[in-house]
């Protein structure tokens, strides 16, 4: 098996300083970032292929609770944290191993090998399930901004970035239309044109090749017509 590309999730330089001691030590980790918080994780994420995360709890802003839950099919996870009491809910998103600090080499080895026997005895086809939140996470004006799957209303896909249309706001962000279609909830979310993904509870009326939503109008592609049609 070739080695596990991770990343550190952590606000501490001490504890990250560990944990990468402890990464380089082992022939079957590649450390590919260092990360202070989210934000940063959210960007390694979809710019590199990640097979472990070592996450630390308490951060600022985004707790690594709420960054877990906001992944959809997300890497092996092992929580790395000061804190005993949240181990329940990491178990429940399926991380595979909770260390409490300071952790030890050895224990930090265990953690390790699970990752590495689930990987041989989960086949590629067969990726771990991990439960989704109501919620994602987008980069917006150099912070993530939680976004609830009911608030949204459509998306509308620009030239260089998307606006995500909700009920209170719109959000700017440089993330794809392909990255919404792969991310959003499939029965809550039909792409209905190139430049358009809509939330179907916000469907108002369909009339020839246009959608009607709450305050206006939207083209249906001729490509996606059918299937708009068939969810209906």
């Amino acid at each position: 098996m070739n080695p596990l590309n991770c990343i550190i999730v952590d606000d501490e330089p001490l504890a990250q300083e560990v944990i990468e001691r402890y990464v380089t030590s082992m022939n079957d980790l590649v450390l590919v970032r260092k990360c202070s918080n989210a934000l940063e994780a959210f960007e390694v994420l979809h710019t590199e292929s990640i097979d472990l995360i070592f996450l630390d709890i308490s951060m600022p802003v985004i707790s690594g609770i709420d960054f877990l839950r906001s992944i959809k099919n997300a890497p092996a996870v092992i929580i790395t944290t000061a804190y005993p009491d949240f181990a329940l809910q990491g178990f429940e998103l399926d991380v595979t191993d909770y260390l409490v600090k300071p952790v030890s080499m050895e224990r930090f080895m265990k953690a390790v090998n699970k990752v590495i026997e689930r990987k041989k005895n989960t086949p590629s086809s067969q990726p771990s399930v991990h439960p989704r939140a109501d919620f994602m996470f987008v980069k917006s004006e150099q912070k993530l901004v939680k976004v609830k799957f009911s608030e949204i209303e459509f998306i509308e896909g620009m030239k260089d970035y998307v606006k995500i249309f909700t009920k209170e706001k719109v959000i700017i962000t440089l993330l794809t239309m392909k990255f919404f279609e792969a991310n959003l909830p499939a029965n809550d979310f039909i792409r209905i044109h190139k430049s358009y993904i809509i939330n179907v509870d916000a469907i108002k009326s369909i009339s020839g090749n246009e959608v009607e939503m709450k305050n206006m109008k939207l083209p249906i592609g001729s490509i996606y017509k059918d299937n708009l049609l068939k969810r209906i």
